[in-house]
């Protein structure tokens, strides 16, 4: 899906993105991996390439885009698979996660030995990042969260202008993400959505690490395990 006036994701007539969006979802589990391009200048970053490299390049081709960084979510092999065969292809860095999910970065070929997926590499980032850290391409700055809970270095990408946040598997559509693998945490999850995520704002709309995006005062509304009616009787 290309972010386009008519596309969710962009989703203010007065605020129209100012990058494009194409959400190519990979590896059998089915993860939303974002390539995110500049039509002028034809750079490009791929959020959360965790797998199917060749068609991750055919991707890039298709559009006539260079490659110019990758932005890791969090460290699990969905996520995170293809990053350093792209690393590697285009001569870019790796930013991102937090650096408390580098033990998942150096994880990735076993984790792929239990769900089948044999083209999944270790691979280390060049940049962690933290609260309050920014990143850059062709001129647009996207913020960053730390969001642990799912993993304990999970963080989540967004950019202000265009009231767009790449969660990975933080939050989704109706639910959240799971904590029940090494290291996660429920607690930190709901912490991590409602004191880092809430405040970003209500239109904020998302795109999770699987399923359709929603907006942050769509789940405050609806989502049964965060929604501020569910909250407020925990």
């Amino acid at each position: 899906m290309t972010a386009t006036p008519s596309d969710p994701a962009n989703h203010q007539a007065n605020a129209p993105i100012p990058f494009k969006v194409q959400i190519i979802p990979v590896t059998p589990l089915q993860q939303n991996c974002s390539l995110i391009f500049d039509e002028k200048s034809k750079e490009a970053v791929f959020v959360d390439p965790g797998g199917d490299v060749e068609q991750l390049e055919a991707a890039l081709k298709h559009f006539g885009l260079k490659l110019t960084k990758i932005w890791l979510t969090h460290g699990h092999l969905d996520h995170a698979g293809a990053a350093q065969a792209l690393k590697e292809s285009w001569n870019v860095a790796i930013e991102g996660p937090h650096e408390d999910d580098q033990w998942l970065l150096d994880d990735i070929e076993r984790q792929g030995a239990k769900y089948g997926i044999t083209d999944g590499r270790n691979t280390r980032s060049d940049r962690y990042l933290s609260d309050g850290d920014t990143l850059e391409f062709a001129g647009h700055t996207f913020g960053i969260v730390h969001c642990p809970g799912h993993t304990p270095g999970h963080v989540v990408i967004y950019n202000k202008e265009a009231k767009l946040a790449f969660v990975g598997d933080v939050i989704f559509h109706g639910s959240i993400g799971r904590t029940d693998f090494p290291r996660g945490n429920h607690q930190d999850l709901l912490d991590s959505i409602t004191k880092k995520l809430w405040p970003l704002g209500n239109d904020m709309r998302f795109v999770p690490g699987h399923g359709q995006m929603s907006t942050f005062g769509q789940e405050r509304l609806t989502n049964g395990f965060v929604a501020d009616s569910v909250l407020a009787k925990r």
